[in-house]
């Protein structure tokens, strides 16, 4: 394996809860004091097939040989969007997240469908994955991991807000920094206009002709979730079983879009209220969303700040192709003051093509 401690070129990779598809991000990287140096080179998103997004909405449902299937077929899809990305240039390692299935750590337990040998397999080169289960062991939530890439690429801010299937925020202003999931996002916001017929609520304009159902928000808001403390964390069997039941067509469509853009956003100001920070650096595909971001600002008192709409798009790829790098090296990728584990660990399994 290539010597890594002076510059590396990773492709990471992510797929997230709301499952629009693939990101895939060729990331170099150069050591630079404490910090490191970035250049993302190289991005795209690669949508599921109808076929596997189908099979992913109900891998919960799924017998034990179907999700072993699944691990097996996302890893291929993953090895060749990988391949895909990669023709004409070169990298030294893929780096990747998986697909979240199954995420209760109170039970030990998460789940990332994805073979790594699969993608190592079809791309020839080292493939780390399965980042969150050391963590776990450990006692820890296994989430969120992206704050300690935060901390590594971008130490001129201090809070970050992902606004991706699941909203997150991770602070940085203390000695310790910490970071937990907020609320779920897109996962509600998308499978909403999916009733519509759209892949998702292009700038809120859906949410945004609704009227907020005082009732509905009411019950959204009183989810026990909300009052534990962090490190806490959410799978999206949890908001199959505790959100989407409160979410029931009974209420005109555009009411619920905007009463879900009302909860989204009064949870996120609640707890970005609390951090003391005056801008937030704002990712994900929620960003893209004028409406949220709008209604952040009005309920809220710290300022969200946009970067470009390739961090917006691939923040969350370029730090696991980080966390990725930091494993190769023999270097802890996790922070235990975020997750909650008995202490910092070396997260991810590694699959050598050769």
């Amino acid at each position: 394996m290539k010597d890594l401690r002076e510059a590396s070129r990773i492709v990471g990779v992510m797929s997230g809860s709301s499952l629009d598809g693939i990101d895939l991000a060729l990331c170099s990287f150069k050591p630079a004091g404490e910090h490191w140096a970035f250049t993302l080179e190289k991005a795209a998103t690669v949508a599921y097939s109808a076929a596997l997004r189908e099979r992913l909405l109900h891998a919960t449902q799924a017998s034990a040989v179907e999700l072993a299937r699944l691990h097996r077929d996302i890893g291929t899809a993953i090895g060749n969007a990988c391949d895909d990305l990669l023709q004409g240039t070169s990298a030294d390692a893929i780096a990747s997240h998986g697909h979240t299935l199954f995420h209760q750590p109170d039970e030990g337990l998460t789940f990332q469908a994805g073979s790594g040998a699969h993608i190592a397999a079809i791309t020839g080169l080292p493939t780390v994955c399965d980042f969150r289960t050391m963590d776990v062991a450990l006692g820890g939530q296994g989430a969120p991991l992206v704050p300690l890439g935060e901390q590594m690429l971008f130490p001129d801010h201090n809070a970050f807000l992902n606004l991706g299937g699941i909203a997150n925020i991770a602070l940085h202003g203390s000695e310790k920094p910490i970071g937990y999931d907020v609320c779920p996002c897109n996962q509600v916001l998308d499978g909403l206009a999916q009733e519509a017929g759209v892949p998702y609520d292009a700038n809120g304009e859906m949410a945004r002709s609704g009227t907020v159902d005082v009732a509905l928000l009411a019950r959204l808001d009183a989810l026990p979730f909300y009052a534990a403390p962090p490190p806490r964390s959410l799978g999206r069997e949890w908001f199959e079983v505790n959100v989407k039941p409160l979410l029931g067509a009974s209420i005109p469509l555009a009411d619920r879009m905007r009463t879900a853009v009302e909860h989204i956003a009064g949870q996120v100001a609640r707890e970005l209220g609390r951090s003391g920070a005056e801008t937030v650096l704002v990712t994900g595909g929620g960003a893209h969303n004028g409406f949220l971001v709008e209604r952040i600002t009005a309920l809220g008192t710290v300022r969200p700040e946009l970067p470009s709409k390739e961090l917006i798009d691939y923040k969350e790829a370029l730090i696991f192709a980080l966390l990725g790098l930091l494993r190769l090296r023999s270097e802890h990728n996790t922070l235990a003051s975020v997750t909650g584990a008995a202490r910092g660990s070396i997260g991810g399994a590694l699959h050598l093509p050769y």
